[in-house]
């Protein structure tokens, strides 16, 4: 008869993993379907089933509805979010979360940045953009891609060639000297 092990019922081992991730998850920010599952609103929910859909939301998990799903209160095709069971009619009606239907406070929504907001933001960044040098550039594009900072953060450049921009009172300092060398 062979030995028994400490495991579960399905044979897994119990503990930890045995190497720790080294790298977090990262999109493939070019899809189309990445940018449209990131564009959904996730509102109608309590905090934790809010958190719930934003992790599948950031690890990829999330699959949107491509049908309507029947509602559990009023029997009709009017669930068009993924994860609700109540539509929103219903949740609104009866005060509940519309995914577990718990009568918790329910949480404003996540709602991401509308097309719109989104286009006028690229069109701010490659304005800026084209006012950089080449180096400049190339160094917060690759910044950019990276993640390490976000297209807000990128400087305003004015199109100047100078390498130093003065200001008004250091210009005000010079007349002022050329004003007493004429006084004397």
């Amino acid at each position: 008869m062979p030995e028994k092990t400490s495991s579960r019922g399905s044979g897994a081992k119990k503990g930890a993993p045995k190497y720790q991730n080294k790298f977090a998850y990262t999109h493939n920010r070019g899809s189309k379907t990445t940018k449209k599952i990131l564009a959904a609103p996730v509102d109608g929910l309590c905090k934790r089933c809010t958190d719930q859909v934003m992790w599948r939301k950031q690890y990829r998990k999330y699959k949107p509805l491509t049908t309507p799903k029947k509602c559990v209160a009023c029997e009709q095709k009017k669930v068009t979010k993924a994860y609700h069971v109540l539509c929103d009619g219903c949740a609104n009606e009866k005060g509940v979360c519309a995914k577990c239907m718990d009568t918790e406070e329910i949480v404003e929504g996540h709602n991401p940045k509308t097309s719109q907001q989104r286009v006028k933001e690229q069109q701010e960044l490659e304005q800026k953009l084209a006012n950089m040098r080449e180096r400049q550039r190339r160094s917060y594009l690759r910044k950019l891609r990276r993640g390490d900072i976000v297209a807000a953060d990128v400087p305003d450049v004015c199109n100047s060639d100078d390498e130093f921009e003065y200001t008004d009172s250091e210009e005000g300092e010079d007349d002022e000297e050329g004003e007493d060398s004429d006084e004397e």
